[in-house]
């Protein structure tokens, strides 16, 4: 009968968390989109706040390589480059309306982003130490060179004239709460698919492997296999985030994908805790509004990323929230046991 209750309270703790997240997601979400409908968000900080979405986006997927599975990449925002320009290259030529091309843009930049995750990752991932750091590294460096000489792409100039995400002569309320929506809800979905990968089986040998490599396949875990699918899944995302970014500034520059903008984003990773979801979430959310704030010290935004780096290294080496997650719903249980656990008798009573 106690092992009845015990397992009981399994399914209980599950359902009040379930609720607990998608009621804020769901008060988050109309809270937002009630500002800018009625004005008191305006355009440019809704465009901040789909940056924001986006950069969570990437910083999180790249968390699932480089935190959890403990491979250290430096190319993810050629990733991204795949697929701004594959979505930006549909929209543009596939003769289809925005409202249709769009979504399928959305997946076929992350399909095919994910098919150059398995090119690169094939060869790499069967090899041990950092050749997947150097590796990406270079992709990210090809893919941006084959932009730049290519004259479908645009070249060095740039792709432009991407369309938005609503048919032409939309009012500018309605496509920012159009992009505001696409971005928050993919976020979301990006968010809840990498959880759900790293609390299932296949994401504990993910962390196996992080954790001890060689014992991990000594247990019978193919570690190829787990390496590679963690991969190609944050290269979808990528690629998922790269067709956003396109649609959202309407404008690719080949060298916005450069090794800066992917340390940028693995700095995002570091900070906000290698292992950590809710802390790719809170740096990225950190890093991309902080330079609004410091837009008279733009010229020393990567200085003060650094001494941030730096300072977080020292006193938090594993970052704000470590290999930790933070949970409202765990607080609330928490709060819940200590208010109905009995009062510890004394030894006299």
């Amino acid at each position: 009968m106690t092992n009845q209750k015990k397992t009981g309270l399994v399914p209980k703790n599950k359902l009040l968390s379930y609720a607990v997240n998608a009621a804020l997601l769901l008060v988050t979400y109309f809270l937002f989109f009630a500002l800018i409908a009625t004005g008191t968000i305006n355009r440019y900080t809704s465009g901040i706040m789909t940056t924001m979405f986006i950069n969570i986006i990437l910083t999180v997927s790249l968390n699932l390589v480089s935190g959890f599975l403990g491979q250290l990449v430096l190319g993810h925002a050629g990733f991204m480059s795949v697929g701004a320009y594959t979505a930006a290259l549909f929209t543009l030529y596939s003769g289809l309306p925005i409202t249709i091309a769009f979504p399928i843009g959305i997946v076929l930049a992350g399909v095919v982003a994910a098919v150059f995750g398995i090119i690169i990752g094939v060869p790499a991932l069967r090899l041990r130490g950092d050749y997947l750091a150097i590796i990406t590294l270079g992709f990210g460096e090809i893919i941006r060179v084959i932009i730049l000489a290519c004259d479908f792409t645009g070249g060095a100039k740039g792709l432009r004239g991407i369309p938005t995400i609503l048919p032409q002569g939309s009012d500018a309320t309605s496509l920012s709460l159009a992009k505001y929506s696409y971005v928050f809800w993919l976020a979301v979905l990006t968010v809840a698919v990498i959880w759900a990968f790293v609390r299932s089986r296949h994401g504990r040998a993910v962390i196996a492997i992080r954790e001890d490599e060689i014992a991990a396949e000594a247990s019978g875990i193919h570690t190829t296999y787990y390496k590679l699918f963690a991969f190609v899944m944050a290269a979808f995302f990528a690629g998922v985030a790269g067709s956003l970014y396109a649609h959202h500034i309407g404008v690719l520059d080949p060298s916005k994908f450069n090794f800066d903008y992917s340390v940028e984003i693995l700095l995002m990773a570091v900070l906000g805790g290698l292992g950590s979801i809710t802390g790719s979430i809170i740096a990225a959310v950190v890093l991309t509004i902080l330079p609004e704030f410091l837009r008279g010290f733009e010229d020393y935004r990567m200085l003060i990323y650094a001494v941030i780096l730096i300072i977080v290294m020292l006193f938090k080496p594993s970052g704000l929230m470590g290999q930790h997650e933070f949970s409202l719903s765990g607080i609330v249980a928490r709060l819940k046991a200590g208010k109905v656990r009995p009062a510890k008798k004394g030894k006299g009573e």
